[in-house]
């Protein structure tokens, strides 16, 4: 079985292209594969390996970057290594949202535990905001979730402009380091009832009886698995090779559904160009070790 683990630690961090380095050298070493985000603000990423391996690279990265534990950490488990390779990239921040952490000024993070954010959700006076895409939010979300509708993270911070200082907000993410931005950016702004689901929805999913979940739906993850279930199984989506959109069993019935190159989202916008790229990739990836979940 192989362990996944996603985690962010916001610490100012410098040297960056040695830590790249040295952070992708180790990585590869242990035969781990996943994305590594670092950057001035900290580190964010997910990892996949070995149960053992995952151990090692996780203590090495806390002494790497001298700190005990990550802010959060969550694990979860697939038959295969959701990712084709390792990467480590340096980035101006953890999330890209043109808005950097405030390391001045200290804030009293309001986090709230998935009992807690139940009995939060259901009361009437506040606002739930569904920090993610909006074809995250179409996949699976938490009811009466608001989604900003916003197509990339740096315009969330315009409809976070929007909010009132007097409503009381809570937030949630895939993993929580969208919320912890998005906090950050209403702390400085003067907001002083901003809650997040701590951990997001990969801990609420883990902490959880899916039987007694207040989650619809299924949870957008940003590997190979596409999404998982409320159990943190593999769940029933796919990608498609054209437009890299999430796609489901009844999109997979449609006529213009064709296998690693089109769905009916995309299938009437491509070009000549784009099908013979799209099934040269397509080739790329049957062709490699990891399995892609184009049809099920």
């Amino acid at each position: 079985m192989i362990k996944i683990l996603s985690f962010y630690k916001i610490k100012k961090t410098n040297k960056l292209n040695i830590l790249k380095k040295i952070l992708l050298d180790e990585i590869i070493k242990n035969e781990i594969k996943g994305l590594l985000i670092i950057s001035k603000e900290g580190i964010n990423g997910t990892l996949a390996g070995k149960p053992s391996n995952i151990s090692k690279i996780s203590k090495f990265i806390r002494s790497t970057f001298k700190f005990e534990k990550f802010d959060i950490e969550n694990s979860t488990s697939a038959k295969f290594i959701p990712f084709l390779k390792a990467k480590v990239k340096i980035k101006k921040e953890v999330v890209p949202m043109e808005d950097n952490f405030s390391f001045k000024n200290k804030t009293i993070k309001k986090y709230l535990t998935p009992r807690n954010w139940d009995n939060f959700i259901s009361k009437d006076n506040v606002k739930i905001i569904d920090a993610r895409k909006p074809f995250e939010y179409e996949i699976g979300t938490f009811k009466g979730a608001m989604n900003p509708n916003t197509n990339n993270f740096r315009e969330f911070k315009n409809y976070l402009s929007s909010l009132n200082k007097n409503e009381k907000i809570g937030m949630f993410c895939t993993g929580g380091i969208r919320c912890e931005k998005a906090s950050n950016y209403l702390n400085k702004k003067g907001f002083k009832n901003v809650y997040m689901l701590k951990g997001g929805i990969i801990n609420y999913f883990n902490k959880t009886d899916p039987n007694k979940s207040k989650w619809k739906g299924e949870c957008f993850v940003f590997d190979n698995r596409v999404t998982i279930k409320k159990n943190t199984q593999v769940g029933n989506y796919a990608i498609c090779n054209g437009c890299r959109m999430p796609i489901s069993k009844k999109d997979m019935k449609s006529k213009k559904y064709k296998v690693g190159l089109s769905c009916p989202k995309c299938h009437d916008n491509l070009s000549p160009n784009q099908i013979k790229r799209f099934t040269m990739r397509h080739h790329q990836i049957v062709n490699s070790k990891i399995p892609f979940k184009y049809k099920r």
